[in-house]
């Protein structure tokens, strides 16, 4: 196998599109992976009697791992080998769906979520970072698009097949699904994409690498317990002043090395921070919106695993139309006006989901999801596109780990806020007065609890008073979901600005999910 450098020639390497199949295939198990338990959540809530805090770890133990990762799996890759570190990730996140399908303990699905995540992390990055050294500039927007299309595919069909399973078979045949796919991965990857390294990079800092995982997992279980314990709680404040603490110690770390793992001085470039963070806060919004919805579709509108799966396509349509229409609107308007009227129309879909009530079906559910999937992909995809485009090739690992390590941890804070601020709502909300102790707090887990209790007891009252409370919580995490992609797109608006178009350069030819000019944003 052909080992690339990081010198410009291999944007033209003949196995470049072969390669980018290599990494498509990568992506959609990571896609794949990522709606897939967002729809069996409700189900293994039942059946392992998991509460809102420990759904919200078996979410939250694969992003946490994967933002904590994401800088060293790049550096890895830039020194290793970035070919090498895919099938290694590919080879992780295949053992950890084997270990979920093997499992029937909440701690020990975490484990193997976390496992996935170890995988993950060596993946994603790397396979953005391949990027600027299999294509050239006139050629990396149709690559990124391709990637885009990708993790955005994995999406829709996660919840259809995920449901469908779910059906038939036990919850860990969610976590089967991966192994063929992940094999498939890897085999591609061997077979396909060229070795592409960067010996020059910085070394993998072990002591950045603790203090970035122990600082975001300490963090995140603070958000996660401070709704059952308060959040005035000498535990949750002491977590939330060490997490500081750790988080204040790796930036100062990092600023003093001669060659930073965590390389800040890429956040002083105008056109890959704000594309960052309004890439980063789409992911907030949308991670918080994948957690509260399964719930809502199965418990409180009855929907089985299969027509939640079905039920969710809308938002998923809506990001597919959005990533194929976004070059011809690029190219007219420019990233700055696509980017902030795509985070207008999501705080628009956003608020509008906010008016749900108990008497609302799923035809209005349907609607303000189709509008929230437009305004996901006129956002995020455009950001992305023109943060990657401002990374230096050299840093092409590091810089992409960065970003995506930025981008996780507004999925796992979202979740963690989002998911907290819903199980406040919903326990303030919920009449338990009647029941037993015993009773009240499995009902207070989860609105999925609820109804098991209210099932066993014949209470429909308490049903009624679970679903209320439950739409009370989801409503008010729309509210604030909208209303911060509506103060995103006002900064977006004032602080971005479009690319100074090259002299001699002839426009490059909509392809029709290209996101963005590679350069956009700097």
């Amino acid at each position: 196998m052909v080992t690339l450098t990081d010198d410009g020639a291999a944007g033209r390497d003949p196995r470049r599109w072969w390669a980018l199949g290599a990494l498509v295939a990568s992506l959609l198990v990571l896609g794949f992976d990522l709606t897939i338990l967002n729809v069996a959540l409700p189900t293994m809530a039942r059946d392992l009697g998991a509460s809102t805090g420990e759904q919200q770890w078996m979410a939250d133990a694969y992003v946490v791992v994967f933002a904590a990762l994401m800088l060293p799996a790049g550096l890895l890759g830039d020194r290793f080998g970035r070919r090498r570190m895919l099938i290694t990730g590919l080879g992780v996140f295949l053992a950890g769906s084997l270990v979920g399908t093997l499992v029937d303990d909440v701690a020990w699905v975490i484990v193997a979520r976390a496992l996935m995540g170890i995988g993950g992390a060596l993946v994603m990055p790397l396979a953005l970072a391949v990027l600027p050294s299999l294509f050239g500039p006139d050629e990396r927007t149709k690559a990124v698009g391709a990637v885009s299309a990708a993790s955005a595919l994995g999406l829709p069909l996660g919840p259809i097949v995920g449901g469908w399973l779910l059906d038939h078979f036990w919850w860990g045949s969610v976590f089967v699904i991966n192994v063929p796919m992940a094999a498939i991965g890897i085999t591609a990857c061997l077979f396909l994409l060229p070795e592409t390294r960067d010996p020059s990079s910085p070394k993998v800092d072990t002591v950045s690498t603790v203090l970035t995982a122990a600082g975001l997992s300490i963090l995140i279980y603070a958000i996660i317990e401070a709704p059952h314990r308060g959040w005035g709680d000498p535990l949750v404040l002491g977590l939330l002043g060490a997490a500081l603490v750790l988080v204040a110690l790796l930036v100062l770390r990092e600023r003093r090395s001669v060659r930073p793992m965590l390389d800040l001085s890429l956040l002083a470039q105008r056109g890959f921070l704000l594309n960052t963070l309004a890439a980063t806060l789409v992911m907030f919004v949308l991670s918080g919106l994948m957690f509260v919805l399964p719930q809502y579709l199965q418990a409180v509108l009855g929907h089985d695993a299969f027509g939640t799966g079905v039920r969710m396509l809308p938002m998923m349509g809506g990001l597919l139309i959005a990533s194929r229409a976004a070059g011809p609107v690029l190219a007219r308007f420019g990233p700055r006006a696509v980017i902030s009227a795509g985070l207008v129309v999501l705080a628009f879909a956003a608020i509008l989901g906010s008016r749900t009530s108990v008497d609302d079906g799923y035809g209005f559910t349907a609607l303000w999801l189709s509008v929230a999937g437009l305004g996901f992909g006129f956002a995020v995809v455009p950001a992305m596109s023109a943060a990657i485009g401002a990374l230096p090739r050299d840093r092409a690992g590091s810089g992409s780990g960065l970003l995506m390590t930025v981008r996780q941890v507004g999925s796992a804070t979202g979740i963690a806020l989002l998911g907290s601020l819903l199980a406040s709502a919903y326990t303030d909300r919920l009449d338990t007065s009647a029941l037993p102790r015993a009773a009240a707090d499995a009902a207070g887990d989860s609105v999925v609890g609820a109804h098991v209790v209210a099932g066993r007891l014949g209470d429909h009252a308490l049903a009624a008073s679970a679903d209320a409370a439950y739409i009370h919580g989801m409503d008010l995490v729309l509210l604030v979901s909208g209303v911060a992609a509506l103060v995103t797109a006002l900064l977006a608006a004032a602080l971005l600005r479009n690319p100074e178009p090259a002299s001699g350069t002839a426009p490059e030819p909509h392809t029709g999910m290209a996101p963005a000019p590679a350069d956009a944003g700097q």
